[in-house]
């Protein structure tokens, strides 16, 4: 793996530093790469996905490990220079590098057999929007473990009834369970962040059943959170048409008119979504 003078000598020669438009954070010590792929469950001969890869520091503990990876980085300069940094180090390893923007790749766009999991750090500002994508265009990804800002870890673990418990939580419970892992120092990243971070896993599960399509489920979660303060009957009435519309949908779903979005599970959201199509069909 990459030592924390390699990480330095390796961006200074190619010119790079890290942007916080890129949520750019590489980690540099071997202990927290291992136990990332400990946590990951990963076993030799599996197909891994990795998001935005920076330096190689996990790449090469996933491979280390084994595994077959292919790797998504949107800067071309860390793209071209990952192939070069894995050969030296592990000529025989399986990498396949794609450089590409993680919150839009889709299986058209990877070389190789699908990915059955994903192992990422994963950029601070794109976490989200990067799970969701790979979560909806990667059925192949049964099991992920990435690594996010502390509190970006909280809000996708957390369960209904949660004063965290938002948009994040909703829609990813709609494609995986989620739990919290580790806690991981800011120190052992470099630039050291202002935030601490954590792991999160998560592992795929079939979504409720319902007519409703993943779109319209996730535009009732979106309303129901835009006003967090607002009961549901306030929050859906645009969506709805008007605020009796949204309290008839509500109730046709057995959901109390006065609640507010954060006390719904993901099942409640399908059963809600199912009714306001029938008010406007």
């Amino acid at each position: 793996m990459l030592s924390p003078v390699e990480v330095r000598e390796l961006a200074d020669r190619l010119g790079v530093r890290p942007t916080k438009t890129l949520g750019q954070n590489f980690v540099h010590d071997a202990g927290t790469i291992s136990k990332i792929v400990r946590a990951s469950g990963i076993v030799p001969g599996q197909r891994v996905l990795e998001i935005g890869p920076g330096l190689g520091s996990l790449t090469l503990g996933l491979l280390e490990a084994g595994t077959s990876v292919v790797v998504v980085e949107i800067d071309p300069t860390l793209s071209r220079e990952l192939a070069a940094t894995v050969s030296a180090r592990l000529p025989d390893a399986e990498l396949d590098v794609v450089t590409g923007d993680a919150m839009r790749v889709g299986p058209e766009d990877l070389p190789g057999e699908p990915p059955t999991a994903l192992v990422a750090n994963l950029p601070y500002n794109t976490a989200v929007p990067i799970l969701l994508n790979v979560l909806a265009s990667f059925p192949s990804v049964e099991t992920a473990m990435v690594m996010v800002q502390a509190e970006v870890a909280d809000r996708i673990a957390a369960l209904p009834g949660s004063k965290v418990y938002g948009v994040p939580s909703a829609k990813i419970a709609w494609h995986a369970e989620a739990r919290r892992g580790l806690a991981i120092s800011r120190n052992v990243f470099w630039p050291v962040p202002n935030v601490d971070s954590a792991l999160v896993e998560l592992v795929r599960r079939e979504p409720p059943t319902t007519t409703a399509s993943r779109e319209q489920v996730f535009a009732a979660i979106d309303a129901a959170f835009a006003q967090r303060r607002k009961t549901l009957r306030q929050s859906l009435a645009g969506l709805a048409g008007s605020a009796s519309a949204a309290e008839t949908a509500l109730r046709a779903s057995g959901i109390d008119p006065s609640a507010r979005g954060e006390t719904l599970g993901i099942e409640q959201f399908a059963r809600l979504a199912e009714q306001l199509q029938e008010l406007v069909a």
